[in-house]
């Protein structure tokens, strides 16, 4: 059986380090054997994937690339906090926003940019629950943001 590393590796994923928070609060916080991350938008090497609302600047295939791109921050932000992604036990649940046009009702679709991947990487413990959010904006312009609750091996 793969390690979520190895899985990450076979996807040609390298795992970025993870982004800093761009306001006041921290980047995971740990209540028991829950990680809580904070929602990660869709931004990689060269800035943010996409910028705008779904359904008006941004199409739904790019979307859903930025969903991706935001779960691949927050396994990377998992990553920093646990030192081994094998120390994840269930990712419980995801909460998917996405700056949705007013007549755009596909954020279900975008949001599994974000399911699939986590799905691929973490196996059976990747099945989450998930919501999907539409809101007006997001913080920096990103089209989609991605926050996760996870449990984990006691530290």
């Amino acid at each position: 059986m793969s390690t979520p590393e190895e899985r990450l590796a076979t996807l040609g994923i390298d795992l970025p380090s993870p982004p800093r928070p761009a306001a006041a609060y921290v980047p995971v916080q740990r209540a028991g054997d829950l990680l809580f991350t904070a929602g990660q938008v869709a931004s990689g090497a060269d800035g943010l994937v996409a910028v705008g609302r779904v359904g008006a600047e941004v199409d739904l295939d790019t979307a859903v690339v930025c969903a991706r791109q935001c779960a691949v921050n927050v396994i990377a932000q998992l990553k920093a906090a646990l030192g081994d992604l094998a120390r994840v036990r269930q990712v419980v649940k995801l909460t998917v926003f996405v700056a949705s046009d007013p007549g755009f009702q596909s954020q279900h679709i975008v949001a599994n940019g974000a399911s699939e991947l986590v799905g691929q990487i973490f196996g059976d413990a990747g099945l989450h629950a998930r919501s999907a959010v539409g809101a007006a904006s997001l913080p920096l312009g990103s089209p989609v943001e991605v926050e996760a609750i996870v449990q984990v091996d006691p530290a």
